[in-house]
């Protein structure tokens, strides 16, 4: 899920590490998509060694999308999920030797806390949102609206997204089928070894690719310049990538895009929401009704987030001078990624005190560079913490926890006024009267041809006495007699929704009143603040969730069992006397099964996921852990103004009870659920291009069941072990599709076997540095002392994509005439026409003279920008018109018309009322707006 606010931070406070990703579209032939050839070099003008996909942030905007229609059914949501791929793959191409694919898989327990409370929230939004829509479209109907009648579909449940279930292990299958349908007929993955990690290996997808690239930097093999590029949504992936250590990381996302139009799920209208729906029939979209069903569609984009450059900015922030140690950069990239936790994260919440939109990033970046000098070296160790040093940080934050919570109080009271000083404004300037029916403004674009207008003496009867009607009622000291009439006994008290004020959550910790501990630890807690054992536990749960955390981060999972018991986190000023806690956690511990982690997220709408005795327990008044799953709960906005920002208040799972629990429903499972239950491992491909494929093909000819190393040098320098697969892609073998629409592979040459990272000492430590031979990229952000060395007098050009070398696009004169004529003029911009109007405009004294000599302009647009500012040639409309013995004056437009290798007069054939070529669906429907 990542941090929320992150990314918006990162990239405002460093906006050179964003680069528009290139991508290149497929085109159409006789109305048959070609394919593009991957194998061709990347237009990005980059080469990425190994690419990462995190399945999360695939899976679910191709299963449920927000700016398009939904697919249909299972099916297609896997070809959703197959393009979505291919797309990544175009843009990333092309010498990526490594493909690796992670579904999120049964997670840590620490990780199952926020994946039960956020599936339990999914499902009692979901059916509140079904309530609502209902109760909305009975009262519309009820007052004679118009409302599509209603389809009935089967809702989509997006908590089927969770390893175990039945859609996740045929998700499985479809991917298995995929990469080996690709390997066979993609040029551009000829070369490629593929990993495939499913939601039956254990880890979380981001967790596991990090845990990969781990271990392959501990042989001694690895290239330490490979190029890994991540696709993932997660903000995490950021802090994930620093922590490599790799010089060299890309991360790829979609862009986010805010505010994207939805249609109404009641009447299916673009425009507003479903509360605001009003069952006004839906007007004709077309001359014919033609697009009726189609929504307005934008493909997606995405974005290049380079680590490489915000290393750059980090190293600028965080650099110190005078200190009383040795500065490293990387220790001080680890501290850096280690305070970003305080903020939030998806294991712990974050201090009260510290909100990410407020700056407390900044904010503890400047105590660490102030306190760095007496804590006497850096908060963190390749994934170990410091604690004495972290406690004077920490101490450091609560000194000045007052004035924070006072400054956040004054900030929200000044947004406030500033909101209602703005709803008064715009109500003030709304119009007295807006004439409706008929006469009802229209926006541009809604209608495709006038309408007629009927009876227009009874439709402006109809307005007069309806505002008459509005100016009576609306008097805000008048009030209505039960007849009708006025009454003069005096106003009428104002509706709670006409009020200028939104309504407010109750807030009873009141953080900017004296008193803010005890009444936190009362509310939050049920205990008195002075009750010290208590909060020191929570406290030490708390720090043993910071070393859990950045442990997980640098070296994998500490430990599957442990978990933040509480919902929230304890103050700044509490974290005195931090230095002699433990941080050590239990060795040994098992992930759970995937259908048990079913049974610990999934609330019991989501029952139907599991078998039938396992769903009993759920809903059973008589199971031992029904109060694991209560139909309702309470959120707690804690401060915020929404319910998703809140605090879902639900029973945390007591592991024992529940294992004691489902030993009784263990024997009613079925092979296939007992199947679907098992822990799995990764799995290998390769072409029959590859190196390796030979390797393998002779590994299953001789029927080898021991494992086996990878020859580095047949597969770039990869390593681990291989075992035969049983249900393995075999070549010269049928691979048969798991999507009906889909055909069989009938020539198959891929090749699959199961793989497994290098495996080290339960107490080895894998060091958070640069490893030795790695090349740092060059610098793409501007020196500071550019100026200062002169160099040569050139001025500073940004790198705007990854090619420092790339030469800049110059725009020829066309486009000059283009900008001068679209910008405002109302601006005061300066422009090739600020203030004039356009040319061959009716009434314009620019107007395109005639032929025939007639008297020509002998002036032409004397108030042009001067061209120095352009930096480049006189355009021609700039020079200075020619005169011939004879002949009127030509001007600039009148050349090119003349000259044989400029325009011909065939193009000017049809001119529209402002001068300009017409197209021809222009000039058969002239009604139309465009």
């Amino acid at each position: 899920m990542g941090v929320p606010a992150f990314f918006r931070w990162l990239s405002r406070k460093y906006p050179s590490i964003i680069v528009n990703c290139i991508e290149e579209k497929p085109k159409e032939c006789n109305g048959v998509k070609v394919p593009i050839d991957t194998s061709k070099p990347n237009p990005n003008e980059v080469e990425f060694d190994n690419l990462y996909l995190d399945m999360n942030g695939i899976i679910h905007p191709c299963t449920h999308p927000e700016d398009k229609p939904a697919p249909k059914n299972e099916d297609e949501m896997m070809v959703a999920i197959f393009e979505y791929i291919d797309r990544i793959f175009n843009i990333d191409r092309r010498d990526c030797p490594v493909a690796k694919r992670d579904p999120s898989s049964p997670a840590p327990r620490a990780k199952m806390n926020q994946q039960r409370s956020r599936r339990f929230r999914a499902s009692k939004e979901g059916m509140e949102a079904a309530e609502e829509k209902q109760k909305i479209r009975q009262e519309i109907l009820a007052k004679g609206g118009f409302l599509p009648p209603e389809e009935v579909k089967e809702r989509f449940d997006s908590n089927c997204i969770t390893p175990g279930t039945e859609f996740m292990d045929n998700l499985a299958k479809c991917l298995r089928y995929y990469i080996a349908d690709r390997l066979n007929s993609n040029p551009g993955w000829k070369n490629l070894t593929v990993i495939l990690s499913d939601a039956s290996a254990p880890g979380e997808g981001e967790h596991k690719i990090m845990d990969y690239i781990r271990r392959q930097r501990a042989q001694p093999n690895h290239d330490p310049n490979t190029h890994h590029c991540l696709c993932g949504a997660d903000a995490d992936l950021i802090m994930l990538g620093l922590a490599t250590h790799e010089p060299n990381f890309t991360i790829i996302r979609e862009e986010f895009k805010p505010n994207k139009p939805k249609p109404c799920a009641l009447c299916n209208q673009m425009g507003h929401e479903v509360k605001d729906c009003q069952g006004l029939p839906r007007e004709k979209q077309g001359k014919h009704d033609q697009f009726a069903d189609t929504l307005p569609i934008t493909e997606q984009e995405f974005i290049f987030i380079r680590l490489c450059v915000l290393r750059e900015y980090l190293e600028r922030e965080l650099t110190m001078a005078s200190l009383p140690f040795t500065f490293d950069f990387e220790r001080s990239v680890d501290d850096w990624v280690f305070m970003c936790f305080f903020v939030g994260n998806d294991f712990l919440p974050h201090l009260p005190s510290l909100e990410i939109r407020e700056g407390a990033i900044d904010r503890l970046v400047n105590i660490y560079k102030n306190v760095v000098h007496k804590t006497g070296g850096y908060l963190t160790e390749s994934g170990f913490v410091n604690l004495q040093r972290v406690q004077m940080i920490m101490l450091a934050v609560g000194e000045v926890e007052d004035s924070i919570f006072k400054k956040r109080k004054d900030d929200d009271d000044n947004f406030k006024r500033r909101q209602k000083e703005k709803r008064k404004r715009l109500k003030r300037d709304q119009p007295s009267f807006i004439p409706g029916g008929q006469f009802s403004p229209q926006a541009l674009g809604i209608r495709s041809s006038p309408q007629a207008i009927c009876n227009p003496r009874q439709a402006a009867f109809e307005m007069r006495m309806q505002d008459r009607q509005n100016s009576t009622t609306s008097s805000p000291n008048t009030s209505l007699t039960p007849d009708g009439s006025p009454s003069l006994g005096g106003g009428i008290k104002r509706k709670p929704e006409d009020s200028d004020s939104e309504p407010e959550p109750e807030d009873n910790i009141r953080l900017w009143e004296t008193g803010w501990k005890q009444r936190y630890y009362k509310n939050k807690f049920d205990v008195d603040a002075s009750d010290e054992k208590f909060r020191r536990k929570v406290v030490q749960s708390y720090v043993e969730g910071l070393c859990w955390v950045l442990r997980y981060y640098y070296q994998g999972c500490a430990s599957w069992n442990w978990y933040y018991p509480f919902h929230y986190a304890p103050f700044a000023s509490d974290f005195e006397g931090i230095a002699d806690m433990p941080s050590d956690f239990e060795k040994g511990s098992k992930p759970f099964k995937p259908l048990e982690q079913l049974m610990g997220v999934f609330p019991a709408a989501s029952g139907n996921f599991l078998p039938p005795t396992w769903r009993k327990l759920m809903t059973d008044p008589e199971s031992s852990i029904i109060d694991f799953y209560p139909e309702d709960f309470a959120i707690d906005l804690n401060g915020k103004k929404y319910a998703w920002q809140g605090v879902a208040l639900l029973p945390f799972v007591d592991e024992r009870r529940l294992r004691a629990a489902l030993e009784e429903v263990y024997p009613d499972l079925t092979p296939e659920e007992s199947r679907r239950n098992s822990l799995g491992g990764d799995i290998l491909f390769v072409g029959k291009h590859h190196p390796l494929c030979d390797f393998i093909v002779e590994q299953y000819k001789i029927k080898n069941t021991e494992a086996v190393d990878i020859p580095p040098e047949l597969c770039y320098g990869i390593q681990g072990k291989l075992t035969l697969n049983d249900n393995a892609v075999l070549p010269d073998e049928v691979v048969q599709s798991p999507v009906p629409m889909l055909q069989d592979l009938t020539q198959n040459s891929a090749v699959s076997i199961s793989f497994k990272d290098p495996q080290f000492a339960e107490d080895f430590v894998f060091k958070a540095t640069v490893l030795p031979g790695a090349k740092k990229p060059a610098p793409v952000l501007k020196p500071g002392d550019w100026e200062k060395t002169n160099n040569d007098g050139r001025p500073w050009r940004p790198q705007l994509g990854f090619n420092r070398d790339r030469k800049p696009v110059h725009l020829d004169q066309s486009v000059f005439r283009t900008l001068g004529h679209t910008m405002a003029r109302d601006r005061g911009m300066p422009g090739m026409y600020p203030n004039a109007v356009p040319l061959g405009a009716y009434g314009s004294p620019y107007a395109r003279p005639l032929m025939g000599g007639q008297q020509q302009i002998p002036k032409l647009l004397s108030n042009l920008r001067p061209q120095e500012s352009w930096r480049g040639p006189t355009p021609l409309f700039q020079q200075t018109p020619q005169r011939t013995a004879g002949a009127a004056p030509l001007l600039a437009w009148n050349r090119m018309l003349q000259s044989p290798n400029q325009f011909q007069p065939a193009q000017y054939q049809g001119l529209g009322p402002m001068g300009y070529p017409q197209r021809p669906e222009d000039r058969m429907d002239r009604g139309r707006q465009v």
